[in-house]
């Protein structure tokens, strides 16, 4: 199983995250205990209890949630997953400090650093656009954001996941058709810091850029698109990112 917006555990732990940027705590620990109680599988237990680890009001509870994130989490053993790890340790790490727990935090906060150890994703790659490509053509860096009009990009975005390099097709502005494009680095990446360990832990989108271009070398012709009032709900999310995005 990997991240997916479309996914509905997903999606009500966006819709929990959005109220709890508001302050709504509450609201928002309604939100994830439901999605808990609606996952279905290890990967959607992860992520709901990674959340409701993060609004308990003790540490000894924050703990428990955590530590059971990482029971499923560690049951699934994929990229996504193994990229949340450094964050999900050091969360874990930080309740047995505020426990007085000296030799479990020092020994989940080795575990982070374990973690937090070079990943490789060898992909394949996609990147999510409304440009009229062909194979062999280069998207370089220097074009201008699809979320901020005033932003000169210094890198090339991508992901390993065709649901969001499809959500960034539907997100790209202009009234072309949406296109996704399979890509291959031309040189080193970095996660897309964004989205890492924001919103979701880790890097579940599996989302990077790099600083040199990226070579199409292929299209994906279909893939699940959002319906419309989805996609209007991601661009209200983005318009309230102006000024926020790490270039």
């Amino acid at each position: 199983m990997e991240f997916n917006p479309h996914n509905p555990i997903i999606r009500l732990c966006t819709a929990g995250t959005d109220k709890l940027e508001l302050g709504n705590i509450l609201e928002a620990t309604e939100i994830y205990k439901r999605a808990w109680d609606e996952a279905s599988h290890d990967f959607e237990k992860f992520i709901a209890a990674f959340f409701m680890g993060k609004v308990q009001p003790s540490p000894s509870s924050a703990l428990q949630w955590l530590r059971l994130s990482l029971e499923h989490g560690l049951k699934v053993n994929n990229l996504s997953v193994q990229s949340a790890l450094p964050s999900l340790y050091t969360m874990i790490a930080d309740c047995y400090g505020k426990l007085d727990d000296a030799e479990k935090e020092i020994q989940y906060r080795q575990q982070a650093e374990l973690a937090g150890k070079n990943i490789p994703d060898k992909g394949p790659f996609y990147h999510g656009t409304r440009a009229d490509l062909q194979l062999g053509d280069l998207l370089v860096p220097g074009g201008v954001s699809n979320y901020q009009d005033d932003l000169v990009m210094n890198h090339i975005y991508f992901t390993a996941l065709i649901p969001g390099a499809g959500l960034a097709a539907a997100l790209a502005k202009g009234d072309t058709p949406e296109r996704v494009y399979i890509v291959e680095p031309t040189g080193s990446f970095e996660n897309d810091p964004n989205v890492t360990d924001k919103k979701f832990p880790g890097n579940p989108t599996r989302s990077y850029r790099s600083a040199h271009p990226l070579k199409i070398v292929g299209e994906v012709k279909d893939w699940p698109r959002l319906p419309l009032e989805e996609i209007t709900k991601w661009k209200e999310r983005l318009a309230k990112m102006e000024g926020k995005i790490i270039n």
